[in-house]
């Protein structure tokens, strides 16, 4: 199997007033291409840094972060938003979507960054758009969605560009429990037949039975890892 992330001793603070609050202390974690990880803890935890720090949002205080094999501290602001934009993939507890865009528009964005042409960033997003179910959604604008299918629309937008890895941010926190359950039933449709890596943070523990891992932090610290 290949590494697709490759944490090594990742430790995260930052100053508030006088004070140095550590957010990650410690965290060493390998994640293998084709993975679907889970990561649980409670409020203040450090979950949501430790995703950030694996799609390149934000930076570890020291450590070493290697993800699709690229050492992520080797890249300049500039290098590190086109290496984002081609290897990570966006999902969030809200879905962010432009209201006055169609979904199809709001599913090229990410593909306003390259250089395809209007033709193909068009076909593009038809094809992610028919991989989430929405085929005869395109047209529409999220208002005219629910929130299951603007979540939907998201997870296209996600994989337009076929990035490798997706990082999700509690993708079903504002969603009802049938809508959660298709929603996550989708990211194990990516995971299994398109070969996507997947790590997600969530609060629920039945969201976490559809990873294949569930990894547990606790005080900025990695307490425990088990088989989902």
């Amino acid at each position: 199997m290949t590494t697709m992330v490759d944490l090594k001793d990742i430790e995260k603070s930052y100053v508030k007033g006088r004070e140095q609050v550590d957010v990650l202390t410690g965290i060493s974690l390998e994640i293998e291409a084709g993975d679907f990880l889970a990561l649980m803890g409670p409020s203040g935890s450090g979950k949501t840094t430790l995703l950030n720090i694996i799609g390149g949002i934000d930076t570890a205080s020291s450590g070493g972060v290697s993800v699709s094999g690229q050492d992520l501290a080797a890249l300049s602001n500039r290098q590190l938003a086109k290496w984002r934009s081609e290897n990570i993939g966006f999902i969030f507890q809200f879905y962010n979507l432009l209201p006055v865009l169609t979904a199809q528009r709001n599913v090229e964005l990410p593909l306003l960054l390259t250089k395809l042409s209007g033709k193909q960033r068009k076909k593009n997003a038809e094809t992610a758009l028919k991989i989430v179910g929405l085929e005869d959604r395109a047209k529409h604008k999220p208002g005219e969605l629910s929130g299951g299918q603007q979540q939907r629309v998201a997870i296209a937008r996600a994989i337009v560009g076929d990035a490798p890895l997706l990082v999700c941010d509690e993708p079903t926190g504002d969603l009802d429990r049938d809508t959660a359950d298709e929603i996550l039933e989708l990211l194990e449709i990516l995971n299994r037949d398109h070969g996507k890596t997947i790590v997600m943070v969530t609060h629920d523990p039945k969201a976490a039975t559809h990873a294949k891992r569930i990894l547990h932090l606790d005080k900025g610290k990695l307490v425990s890892e088990v088989a989902a």
